[in-house]
């Protein structure tokens, strides 16, 4: 007989209320301390709805936002490794409904439930891939697109199980700058240009649109594209009255330059050509970014 290889989805709805030794739900309110930097690591929490952040502050006093977690995600499971003490602080960013398992609880959980240890497996593997995507982030690229990176994983963008969240409530700029490693007074800056540029609005909290990706992509903006027409266009103009000129000297000598003619002729035409696509490029881009910002 074939057996049946079939396994029951995690229902987290039916883990929240299987409420037992070493397993305990609780209510959070905003802006609460769940644990401290220091503590005694003994418990997993798993996060059924809202967002916690973990942070941690250096001797000297400076504090970094390390993650920000949503439902469904784990926290604090370093204590499973043999960690003794928190390396982080965790506190509630919003309204969160959390579950706290004991070590053995979690450690029974992951042997007796498999549905259970597919999920916290997939947590930990995707935890992985995030750190190791953030420090490259940190490494080598600018606040400017660490900020548009965090403010689009905030969104929820690139999750393909999820829809993006359009509007990221609850997060300061104070937060966002701890969170990409800059001062708060860059994080203003970049806002400030995100929203003229319309990546992002202010309506309540923070509206995101796809085409923030575009800093991250590297793809440049609307500004830059002006800048490199006009550029373009203002060096071929100055190449086609270095032709005239050109052209006026040798007349003015008379030399045989009757073989060079044509080849003149040619430059002053294709000099033409690139300031008329230089001037293309600035009307387009001016023209991209009054479409999108009536979007």
């Amino acid at each position: 007989m074939a057996r049946n290889h079939h396994r029951t989805p995690f229902d987290p709805e039916g883990f929240i209320a299987k409420v037992g030794i070493g397993r305990s739900s609780k209510d959070w309110a905003g802006d609460q301390t769940i644990f401290t930097q220091g503590d005694a690591a003994d418990a997993v929490f798993y996060i059924h709805r809202g967002q916690v952040k973990l942070s941690v502050v250096s001797e000297q006093g400076k504090e970094a936002i390390v993650a920000v977690l949503g439902p469904d995600e784990f926290f604090g499971e370093a204590c499973l490794a043999g960690q003794s003490r928190r390396l982080a602080t965790a506190t509630t960013m919003t309204e969160c409904d959390l579950v706290r398992l004991e070590r053995t609880a979690i450690l029974k959980l992951l042997q007796d439930e498999p549905a259970f240890a597919e999920t916290f497996i997939t947590h930990i593997l995707a935890r992985t891939i995030r750190v190791e995507a953030d420090l490259v982030d940190q490494l080598f690229n600018s606040s400017e697109k660490r900020l548009a990176r965090a403010l689009l994983l905030l969104a929820n963008f690139g999750k393909d199980d999820e829809e993006p969240e359009k509007i990221i409530t609850q997060i300061s700029q104070e937060s966002l700058a701890e969170m990409i490693g800059t001062t708060r007074s860059r994080v203003s800056y970049f806002m400030n240009k995100f929203r003229k540029l319309g990546f992002i609005e202010y309506n309540g909290g923070i509206r995101v649109h796809s085409s923030l990706l575009n800093v991250v992509l590297n793809k440049p903006d609307a500004k830059s594209r002006t800048m490199l027409g006009i550029g373009a266009a203002g060096l071929a103009t100055v190449g086609i009255a270095g032709v005239e000129v050109t052209q006026r000297a040798l007349g003015q000598t008379q030399v045989a330059v009757g073989p060079l003619v044509p080849y003149l002729d040619t430059l002053r035409w294709v000099l033409i050509g690139v300031a008329l696509a230089g001037f293309g490029i600035a009307l387009y881009a001016h023209w991209g970014d009054w479409r999108r910002g009536r979007r």
